[in-house]
């Protein structure tokens, strides 16, 4: 019988490594099908010609990045449930005050919402037609005038970033990650090659493996989308749509300029490709270059939502699309889940009218602000990127940090943290870096006490001992 073997021609780094990315790369291609047994270690260490620590490195490496699990005395099996490359672990979105510090999940500070939320309900409580909230809304919401007056706020919403746009261009969704959900159901058929940046938002790995689209990286420039290389992309693949976060970037926090994202839209344009921009950090920077959509309007399907300037909860997102795209994405709206909760859409818009929404937004970004200061003062500028006024940082590692080993030793000393492979299109480029999400935890103080665990983790030497498997 033919064992599974796999090429090592061209990969870079330790040899364990190689191994490693490539037992990822055949799970995320099916090469490796769920519930398949690797090789016994000392079978694949032959026919590589290898040693046996080197392969018993590279599974353990393998089983770090959730690409298998090891069963005592059976052997290493192909996780049942899927790999990283294809499916994200649930996020545990609870905010206990004790116990492990979470910079896992990046959702905003808590804030001032509850209060706001308390005042809408009492106001709506004395409002006329309460059955129409909890009631089916149009398709679409034509001709339906609490629908009309949201999506009126959605566009003045919108207006703060630069985009100019009307209510007749938005679609309302359920939040972000349902509008692209959505762009995609309307602009892709199983086969299609959606393009993203090397490091991309984990649920569209997901997106693409469940509607069967063919996900193809661009090659990064400093972690940022480059046109020359959308360019190159472009004349050798025939690709439909660009999915792409501009903004502070998940993971890296870059935000491409101005001349960058004039000059990515000139490709679309050449090349016919449509562009799904994520936005859903965009209300954040108080100063930012225009959205893609206002360089390439003819061809941009904006998202955003409130999740990330308001509440984490209000699912309420806003797609912005060129007139002949809105039908279908209404439809795709209706085909997913009808319309988005009324009652939520409906709060969103008065906290956008009274003014709630800035006073909100103001808020997180103070306190981004606040925990930037500190990651900035505790880590050392030699491995920080990130941005002032975002959730996250990127952290790079020295070379003795594998990085799954230090998000393991992080979480026994009581932080959670993911790791770049998470974010990686291709497993073979996941990168030595870890983010931290610093707005998910309830007071300062707990994220100073998780930032002093992680700057001392880095500084010290312990990845060089626990490299040794």
């Amino acid at each position: 019988m033919t064992i599974w073997q796999p090429s090592l021609s061209g990969r870079k780094g330790p040899k364990f490594r190689q191994i490693s990315d490539a037992i990822g790369e055949s799970v995320a291609n099916g090469r490796l099908p769920r519930g398949a047994r690797l090789p016994p270690q000392r079978d694949l260490a032959f026919a590589l010609g290898v040693s046996l620590n080197t392969v018993s490195r590279a599974y353990a490496d393998a089983v770090g990045r959730g690409f298998v699990r090891g069963e005592v005395g059976r052997g290493t099996y192909v996780r049942a449930s899927g790999s990283l490359a294809t499916e994200a672990p649930a996020a545990q979105l609870t905010r206990p005050s004790s116990g492990p510090i979470d910079f896992s999940v990046n959702l905003p500070a808590p804030g001032q919402a509850a209060a706001a939320l308390a005042r809408s309900l009492t106001a709506l409580s004395e409002a006329k037609a309460l059955s129409a909230f909890l009631d089916y809304q149009p398709p679409g919401g034509h001709g339906h005038r609490d629908r009309d007056r949201q999506r009126e706020t959605a566009a003045q919403w919108l207006a703060r970033t630069g985009l100019k746009t009307s209510p007749a261009n938005i679609v309302l969704t359920a939040g972000a990650q349902h509008g692209i959900m959505v762009a995609f159901l309307a602009t892709m058929r199983p086969g299609d090659v959606l393009l993203t940046e090397p490091l991309t938002y984990a649920p569209v790995k997901a997106m693409a493996h469940h509607l069967g689209l063919k996900l193809l990286p661009v090659e990064g420039d400093g972690g940022m989308l480059g046109p020359g290389a959308l360019d190159a992309t472009c004349q050798r693949a025939a690709a439909k749509v660009l999915y792409c976060l501009p903004t502070l970037h998940t993971p890296t926090t870059a935000t491409l300029d101005a001349d960058r994202r004039s000059a990515i839209a000139a490709v679309a344009r050449k090349h016919g490709l449509t562009i799904v921009e994520d936005d859903v950090f965009g209300m954040l920077p108080p100063d930012r270059p225009p959205p893609l959509a206002a360089f390439a309007p003819e061809r941009t399907i904006y998202v955003t939502s409130v999740s990330k300037s308001l509440a984490p909860g209000l699912r309420v997102g806003h797609i912005h699309a060129p007139p002949e795209k809105v039908r279908a994405l209404r439809n795709a709206v209706s085909l997913s889940s009808w319309m988005p909760p009324p009652l939520m859409v409906e709060i969103a818009a008065r906290w956008i009218e009274d003014g709630t929404a800035d006073a909100l937004n103001a808020f997180q970004r103070e306190e981004a602000a606040a925990r930037q200061t500190m990651a900035r003062d505790l880590i050392p500028e030699d491995h920080l990127h990130a941005d002032p006024h975002g959730f996250h940082v990127w952290l790079t590692l020295p070379p003795h940090w594998h990085a799954d080993v230090f998000r393991m030793e992080a979480e026994n000393r009581g932080v959670k943290i993911v790791t770049g492979g998470a974010f990686a299109a291709r497993p073979s480029d996941s990168p030595n870096a870890v983010r931290l999400c610093l707005s998910h935890e309830i007071t300062r103080a707990r994220v100073r006490e998780g930032l002093v665990a992680v700057a001392e983790l880095l500084r010290s030497a312990d990845g060089k001992g626990s490299m040794i498997l």
